[in-house]
């Protein structure tokens, strides 16, 4: 099963199982990060599953959709390697990918 680092707000690094076919957001819930709230479920219609994305992993992910583009917009903690959560898909060929879970807006 792929892993996936996780480091919280509070800089603790956390690595997790996480079945392929998941997105990252449900790969980060379902291991217990309560910080991420993803309020839309996953709809691409809040950005409260903004997450830094280790920038070695960049070429790996999903382009970024207009919608998604436009709700990171609203972060003030927006830098280059924000993407949405619910927006990858999480595959084997992301093993270890680290994600930070962004500041709270």
């Amino acid at each position: 099963m792929p892993k996936l680092i996780v480091v919280n707000r509070a800089g603790e690094e956390r690595e997790v199982e996480a079945a392929a076919g998941l997105s990252v957001m449900e790969a980060i819930r379902d291991n217990g990060f309560d910080e991420l709230l993803a309020l839309c479920g996953g709809c691409c219609s809040c950005a409260t599953c903004h997450v830094h994305v280790d920038p070695a992993f960049a070429d790996k992910l999903p382009a970024m959709s207009e919608d998604e583009n436009d709700l990171l917009d609203s972060s003030d903690s927006r830098d280059a390697t924000s993407r949405l959560s619910c927006q990858i898909p999480f595959t084997d060929a992301l093993d270890g990918l680290k994600v930070t879970i962004a500041e709270e807006d």
